[in-house]
């Protein structure tokens, strides 16, 4: 079921503009009304981030010089605010402090978005705001954010719901003032991508970061050959691949591939032990593969930053896990996960939302990776920020950004 013959035609909604629950049609009306009221709630508790007990274990990010400059990050952010206008300018702008941060979401309708929307823009906005994505992460993981959007429009082209799918669909926000020395951030936020990238002086957080596509490749129309997440998927399936019977046995936490991710949208609290094979039960060309999977999607970050993210990683080896879930064959859907003290992995394939096929196939794809104890959004180190200088004053520079 992962051709085109299976793409579901029917319009359902809108991607930007509210669309009334009740106006969907099952299973969506079911599966919207159910994260919504999901969603509604878990933003009402207090952010504390992924933990494995419930408790965060501190200082696991300090604040530091990192001796790389992210000077192109905030020069890419201001120019994008001046080639708004000033009400355009007004809707991109959201307060550090601001839930808006909570409020990402994967889903093809409208719900939470916020921001300007990138299909409202000229040209030359357009690219200023994808100039801010570009500057802050490597080749490979701006070719996926393009490759995404472009199978997005993928779907709008076989299916013609073009209210719901567009390459354009994409809202872009900046949190704070873009600054060589004070906290601020942006967001991209839409369908199948959603980018959260905090920066403190040098240091640079780049989750929660959630990449998906359905399909994973296109066959036909404007971006034929477009292709997304082999190299995730085969990073995954080499290691488990790579296993003894016995180490599969340990690594295998459950024998059906779940639903959806388990760290999706809002759920930024979640208790979730650890699970799987321990880095200590690994062999040495396991633990490659092990860190080659990790660097797959470490490696969507800017280079420096990259190796920066991959020190922290190997500074916690001794209690990373890696977990899997369904079968290990060459046709099968799968699910897999790399938990760590300091990063979390997840990849899964799951069942159609535009293909009617009811059972996780591998034609469609989510992934993210969150920054467990508390660091996602790089809140722990606006934590740490806000300790070490007097932001009560108003003439501090919080204030005098934020006024």
């Amino acid at each position: 079921m992962h051709d085109e013959a299976h793409i579901i035609r029917v319009q359902s909604g809108s991607a930007r503009e509210w669309t009334p629950l009740d106006a969907f049609p099952e299973p969506l009306h079911t599966i919207f009304t159910t994260s919504l009221e999901r969603s509604e709630r878990l933003l009402a508790e207090p952010f504390k981030g992924l933990t494995t007990d419930g408790n965060v274990t501190p200082g696991l990010f300090p604040v530091e010089k990192t001796g790389l400059s992210l000077q192109p990050v905030v020069d890419a952010a201001r120019r994008f605010r001046d080639a708004l206008s000033a009400d355009e300018r007004k809707t991109a702008s959201f307060d550090l402090d601001s839930d808006a941060w909570r409020k990402w979401h994967n889903m093809h309708v409208c719900f939470y978005r916020h921001g300007v929307c990138l299909f409202d823009l000229n040209d030359a906005q357009r690219n200023a705001a994808l100039e801010v994505v570009r500057a802050t992460l490597s080749a490979a993981g701006f070719e996926n954010v393009r490759n995404v959007m472009k199978l997005n429009e993928h779907v709008a082209e076989i299916s013609g719901r073009t209210e719901e799918f567009n390459e354009w669909y994409y809202y872009m926000s900046i949190f704070g003032e873009p600054s060589e020395t004070e906290p601020w951030g942006w967001q991209f936020d839409g369908h199948h991508q959603i980018i959260n990238a905090f920066v403190l002086g040098d240091q640079l957080v780049l989750t929660p970061h959630f990449s998906g596509s359905e399909p994973v490749v296109a066959k036909s129309g404007k971006y034929a050959g477009t292709r997304v997440f082999d190299e995730e998927r085969d990073a995954g399936f080499a290691l488990m691949k790579a296993l003894t019977p016995e180490q599969q046995d340990v690594a295998r936490i459950g024998p059906a591939v779940p639903r959806e991710v388990f760290t999706i949208a809002q759920i930024d609290n979640l208790v979730l032990p650890y699970a799987g094979i321990r880095w200590d039960a690994l062999t040495a060309s396991q633990r490659d593969l092990l860190l080659a999977v990790i660097g797959v999607y470490v490696g969507r970050m800017r280079p420096g930053h990259d190796a920066i993210r991959m020190d922290e990683v190997r500074a916690h080896l001794d209690d990373t896990y890696f977990a899997w879930m369904g079968a290990c064959d060459d046709v099968s859907p799968f699910y897999y996960r790399v938990h760590s003290p300091v990063i979390f992995i997840e990849f899964d394939h799951l069942p159609g939302i535009a293909f009617d096929n009811p059972e996780p196939t591998r034609a469609h794809v989510h992934t993210i990776v969150r920054t467990p104890n508390g660091n996602d959004y790089g809140r722990d180190l606006l934590r740490q920020h806000y300790l070490e200088h007097d932001h009560a004053h108003p003439e501090s520079p919080h204030r005098r950004s934020h006024g």
